[in-house]
């Protein structure tokens, strides 16, 4: 992500900011997900009460806010600017579609004891941040060809 910001040093900055909002801070927000999960499922003595809260409110944020994008990039359809047809797969729809699974697995987990629900969710927290990289790695091919 630093490389993504350094190359949009000299671009028109009412553009740039409507890119952040749009595509770089979802995946910051995926990354943080990813992040943030891992944490709280590595901190020892933690009681399981308090791991299943912790673990709502994240997914929750990351659901809200791929939702969020979701809408901010089809509305983006509609304009002058149209994103590439990817865009609301990559960075709206899966991550919602992976929320919403980490949204099960956790409720699966917490209230359903299920054996699998572990290796459910480490296999959905590595999609969302292979996810993420890919799209880091799209905001990077399409920036550095076009800077001026």
């Amino acid at each position: 992500m630093f490389v993504v910001v350094t190359l949009t040093t000299g671009r028109d900055r009412a553009s740039m900011l409507r890119a952040i909002g749009r595509y770089f801070t979802p995946i910051v927000v995926n990354f943080a997900v990813v992040l943030a999960t891992s944490a709280v499922s590595l901190a020892p003595g933690l009681p399981s009460p308090a791991r299943g809260v912790a673990f709502g409110v994240i997914v929750l944020g990351g659901f809200f806010y791929a939702a969020r994008s979701c809408a901010e990039i089809a509305k983006a359809r509609r304009g002058e600017d149209p994103p590439h047809r990817s865009d609301f797969w990559c960075y709206g729809a899966a991550p919602t579609a992976i929320y919403v699974a980490l949204g099960g697995v956790i409720c699966a987990a917490f209230w359903g004891r299920t054996a699998w629900a572990p290796t459910a969710m480490a296999g959905l927290l590595l999609a969302l941040l292979l996810l993420a990289i890919r799209n880091a790695w799209d905001l990077v091919t399409w920036i550095a060809p076009s800077r001026p």
